[in-house]
């Protein structure tokens, strides 16, 4: 379904994404609407698609999680292992964060959390080693991350 968004409808959209927790009476407040139009707009945008949910972002490091590391993964033999297989095992990893299928040099990025490096190599040697199909594997240990707005920043 396709939504026309006008001004009042980003504005909302650039709050919510700043603080999803905000009530629809303080978001109207905010942007001189009343608590049941802001309602309206916001169940709207949620109908048609375009707030697809609200989530909470948990701090990595707080809860004692020092390393990010982005993994991608080539599988060895496409054929002999079907991705649902391959993508049913590595979602079951806990530490396995998000899991994207690519098109490129690699056919899965994934970003994995572990406490420290020790942590890191035995996520990587005793789990996703040993998924079925993994053939190479490069790693890139995040260093530091930037929250960017996004296209209606």
């Amino acid at each position: 379904m396709s939504l026309d968004l006008d001004d009042l409808d980003r504005a909302i959209l650039r709050a919510l994404t700043q603080d999803a927790t905000q009530s629809a009476g303080a978001l109207g407040r905010r942007l001189g609407l009343s608590q049941p139009a802001t309602w309206r707009r916001i169940k709207r945008l949620e109908t048609a698609g375009v707030l697809a949910g609200r989530r909470v972002d948990l701090d990595q490091d707080a809860l004692g999680f020092g390393v990010t590391v982005f993994l991608g993964i080539k599988l060895a033999a496409k054929g002999r292992v079907s991705l649902d297989d391959f993508e049913r095992a590595v979602t079951a990893i806990p530490e396995v964060q998000v899991v994207q299928h690519v098109l490129g040099l690699f056919d899965y990025r994934l970003r994995v959390t572990a406490r420290d490096l020790p942590d890191f190599e035995r996520v990587l040697r005793r789990r996703i080693m040993t998924l079925p199909g993994v053939g190479q594997v490069e790693a890139n240990v995040l260093l530091s991350e930037e929250r960017r707005p996004g296209p209606l920043g």
